[in-house]
């Protein structure tokens, strides 16, 4: 995608300036719920991915690889939107960029009916790319914005709370998703019709994709609605514009850089995980349950992360951020050894606990990786949205594995991740003793 750059006597709109956090208009909790309602449905929307893997594998007979591709064409997105979506930020402001992100979503979902009557695979693909677009352009809004409607010494416990609502939304559209997508999946094999028999098969079972996506549709239209509503309550202030491209000079700086590279191994390992967990859970040697059961069982992977979201909240106002991540991630890289080392119940319940460790990673990496950026958090935030891609890239590495060595070997993958994390929060840690003590 090309550069996008805007000349000096454009009209632009920058993050709230210090000042501005620390005096707080009085609607300040209102629009705090503005960007939790932001969260709640970006994160629901994403996680349902977990539930249309299995339903897609199963309809167009997908390899792991083949089938991670959903992941791929949702996360790419984040390569190449995050940036233009910092720059509508600039241009447009936060509230109406929400809104252009909330309808691109819903443009996604209703392009799930042309997908589902063409009968094609790479149509889904296609839309759950321009669906992934407007989740992104929303992220970028949302992130940054919550961490700045509030004193800077609770922006971590803040974001970790808004953080937790986007993992309300992980935990409730799976056990949803699970009921009206995978919800009687025909013990057919697609593979072995042809002709209209093969396309009447897969336009029936499509339909409960399209119904679930055309309702998402709907509320989003609402959700667009009410921000739209609600827009002139942020008052943001002017600043110069930046050329896009020279936003990446901020990888220059070492904390930066590394807390952008923790973002794409964190959401890579999560996303990788709760790809596989429906397949996982349903193997023989482990929990050997239907898709239906296992599909409602990644809504506990997804739950877990919200509880210890609410939990880390409160735990991020006492102790320092880099110890809580360094904790988080040591916890993640124990529990995804014992699924990968051990079979039956153990197995499974170990990796979808992995859930509960993930919890505070992305808001406490975001948080430590832009910390004192000031006017340029937009930017910040944007290119942290690109690190996002390890949600595409790491997952069709682990599908690759998976494929080659069976899914218990993939685990390897989301376990080295939690390796390099482990790593970036002794530095943290590190950083902050040493100006303690300076």
């Amino acid at each position: 995608m090309a550069n996008i750059s805007m000349s000096h006597d454009e009209a632009t709109v920058s993050p709230l300036d210090e000042t501005t956090r620390e005096t707080l208009p009085a609607n300040a909790a209102q629009l705090q719920w503005y960007v939790v309602g932001l969260f709640f449905i970006f994160g629901g929307i994403t996680s349902l991915n977990d539930v249309l893997i299995p339903k897609l594998k199963h309809l167009y007979s997908l390899s792991y690889f083949e089938a991670m591709l959903i992941q791929f064409a949702f996360f790419a997105a984040y390569a190449l939107i995050s940036m233009p979506g910092a720059a509508l930020v600039k241009r447009f402001g936060y509230m109406r960029t929400a809104v252009i992100g909330l309808l691109t979503m819903a443009a996604g979902c209703l392009l799930f009916i042309p997908a589902a009557m063409s009968s094609v695979y790479a149509a889904f693909l296609g839309a759950l790319f321009v669906l992934a677009s407007g989740v992104v352009i929303v992220q970028v809004v949302a992130n940054p914005l919550i961490s700045m409607l509030g004193p800077k010494r609770t922006t971590h416990s803040r974001l970790t709370f808004a953080q937790a609502f986007n993992s309300l939304g992980t935990t409730i559209f799976p056990l949803v998703g699970a009921t009206l997508i995978l919800g009687g999946l025909a013990s057919i094999d697609p593979a072995s019709l042809q002709g209209s028999a093969r396309e009447a098969f897969l336009a029936a079972e499509s339909r409960a994709i399209v119904n679930t996506y055309i309702g998402l549709a709907v509320a989003l239209g609402v959700l667009a609605l009410l921000v739209w509503l609600g827009r002139k309550q942020l008052h943001e202030q002017a600043a110069p514009p930046t050329p896009l491209r020279q936003s990446f000079d901020l990888l220059r700086q070492t904390r930066f850089a590394f807390g952008a590279l923790c973002i794409f191994l964190y959401v890579g390992a999560e996303v990788s995980i709760g790809s596989v967990l429906v397949n996982f859970l349903t193997q023989p040697d482990t929990l050997a349950g239907t898709a239906e059961r296992a599909g409602q069982l990644v809504a506990f992977y997804w739950g877990g992360a919200m509880i210890g979201r609410f939990i880390g909240s409160g735990v991020l106002r006492v102790v320092t951020p880099g110890i809580v991540l360094l904790g988080v991630a040591i916890g993640a890289m124990l529990l995804v050894a014992i699924s990968a080392l051990t079979l039956g119940e153990s197995s499974g319940y170990a990796l979808i606990a992995v859930g509960l460790m993930n919890s505070i990673m992305f808001p406490t990496i975001f948080s430590l990786a832009s910390e004192d950026l000031g006017p340029r958090t937009a930017e910040g935030s944007g290119i942290i949205c690109v690190a996002i891609v390890g949600g595409a890239i790491v997952p069709a590495i682990t599908g690759l594995v998976a494929d080659a060595a069976g899914l218990r070997t993939s685990l390897v993958v989301p376990l080295l991740c939690y390796v390099v994390i482990a790593a970036f929060g002794i530095w943290c840690w590190r950083a902050v003793r040493s100006r303690a003590f300076s």
